[in-house]
């Protein structure tokens, strides 16, 4: 009875080992909350990764919309081997595909958004064999202007960029008045002997 059980365990790491009982799982990651102003465009992110490899021919992207109020689902977005966004309902003519497949990247973009388009979008990610796994979700709000972190984030942005100009400016100016020193002492050194050298005929 031991040796069976030994056996029979034997085999299982060997299949384990081999990959036959690997635990396949899909994770798939969103940023949970964003904001887009009224009127503007939305990036969508969505990134995932799989224990199986990437196959673009067999891999399928579902994004669904559930609104704030009480209402059923709506599909936003499908992918299998190309694009198909939505045909009819609130988002035709307004879901652009922004991801990369073999860059594990199912992002889309939501064109001039409004404010029905509050609520809770879902990226599902399905790589046979690796089907199993968390959905990510975003919850999408819709405003009318900015707000402050996300004004203050722009900013910073912005004087990052500008800082950044600067310093490269700095630098350049110190190196040209480095090598216009550098240059003139060494002219200066050439310069010296011959100043002092005197004429062998003078007493």
């Amino acid at each position: 009875m031991c040796v069976k059980g030994l056996y029979f365990l034997t085999v299982l790491t060997g299949l384990a080992v081999s990959g036959v009982l690997r635990v396949n799982g899909m994770r798939v990651y969103t940023s949970g909350e964003m904001e887009a102003v009224n009127g503007t465009d939305a990036r969508l992110k969505c990134t995932f990764e799989s224990s199986a490899p990437i196959n673009i021919n067999s891999i399928v992207i579902t994004w669904t919309f559930r609104p704030l109020k009480p209402g059923r689902e709506e599909s936003v977005f499908h992918f299998q081997q190309r694009a198909y966004p939505p045909t009819d309902g609130i988002f035709k003519k307004r879901i652009v595909w922004a991801g990369d497949i073999m860059g594990n990247d199912a992002s889309i973009i939501i064109r001039e958004v409004k404010y029905t388009y509050n609520g809770t979008y879902i990226c599902q990610v399905k790589n046979p064999p690796d089907v199993h796994g968390p959905v990510g979700e975003i919850r999408l709000r819709v405003v009318t202007t900015a707000s402050f972190s996300e004004i203050l984030r722009l900013v910073l942005i912005i004087a990052s960029s500008i800082a950044g100009v600067i310093i490269l400016l700095v630098i350049i100016v110190s190196c040209r008045r480095c090598k216009k020193r550098t240059q003139r002492h060494l002219e200066g050194s050439e310069e010296a002997p011959r100043k002092e050298r005197k004429d062998p005929t003078a007493w």
